[in-house]
């Protein structure tokens, strides 16, 4: 139930914001009795795409401890604690930026994640489980992955390229709607139910195609971070974490954390085009070939 409510209030929230932009912005009226007023409509498009892009990743850090009850790590209060934060910071110093915060979330599944809005402003969280399941060698890359994931800047890229999806989305979707209802329906005034009709499919459409392009990156992502979490923690505590987390089949993180995690979900048939992580076999091939 608190999930819920804080995934209504988040969204509540985004949109409230989002539409006093537009107000002092002065771009809601984007549509006119003669047409699309396309440089409105970009305006429009583009505060909403990036807009909501970044408010979900100003809260990020917020929104994982709330949503997932990560316990940050104040002060350690025992040595598997004291060895967490330490080798979280000893992998930041070696990554060139700033010491993460740390926590612990309770549940029995092998995942870990980073999120954060930006490099020098993150936070490294584990589930009890890895710490429970894993080795410490196996859990130091582990925390090497996600360590390289923050250096790498990925949470503010993902972000950009979700901005940039999202705006060429809302903007096609309504030229689109505005294109048939004047074409096919001959709606010469104003906007009729088709427009309308017509862009909520079109939206559906673009995202759904749209998405393809930014979980092909969020994949290329995780190549990378397995090679970060290599250079840190050796590139064979990297191949013997992955090869442990396919022996287990965790399950996935929640959609909304399942980009910064460590493990990800099926790969079978067009689910390919969608996932946010590469298969573990995958990734566990590209680490053997790499020099």
């Amino acid at each position: 139930m608190k999930r819920i409510v804080l995934f209504l209030a988040t969204n509540l929230a985004i949109v409230l914001v989002l539409s006093l932009t537009m107000r002092i912005l002065g771009v809601e009226p984007y549509l006119t009795a003669q047409g699309l007023n396309l440089g409105s409509l970009l305006i429009f498009a583009a505060v909403m795409g990036f807009g909501g892009s970044f408010i979900s990743l100003a809260i990020s850090k917020w929104s994982a401890k709330m949503s997932m009850g990560v316990r940050v790590i104040e002060t350690p209060s025992n040595s598997t604690e004291f060895w967490l934060v330490e080798t979280i910071r000893k992998y930041s110093q070696q990554a060139g930026i700033r010491m993460p915060e740390v926590g612990i979330y309770d549940s029995p599944e092998v995942n870990a994640f980073a999120t954060g809005m930006s490099k020098n402003s993150s936070l490294v969280a584990v589930s009890s489980g890895l710490l429970q399941q894993m080795t410490r060698q196996e859990a130091e890359a582990v925390l090497g992955h996600e360590i390289a994931h923050a250096a790498n800047g990925d949470m503010v890229t993902l972000a950009l390229i979700q901005g940039v999806v999202n705006t060429f989305v809302m903007f096609l979707s309504r030229v689109i709607g505005n294109t048939v209802d004047r074409v096919v329906f001959k709606n010469e005034e104003g906007h009729g139910p088709a427009f309308f009709v017509t862009m909520i499919v079109a939206e559906l459409v673009l995202g759904i195609l749209a998405s393809i392009i930014v979980m092909w990156f969020s994949r290329q992502r995780e190549f990378r971070a397995d090679r970060g979490g290599a250079s840190l923690a050796g590139r064979g505590a990297m191949i013997a974490a992955l090869e442990r987390l396919a022996s287990l089949h965790p399950q996935p993180l929640p959609d909304k954390m399942a980009a910064f995690g460590i493990a990800g979900g099926g790969n079978g048939g067009l689910k390919r085009l969608f996932m946010t992580h590469p298969p573990l076999e995958a990734r566990i091939a590209a680490l053997r070939a790499a020099q």
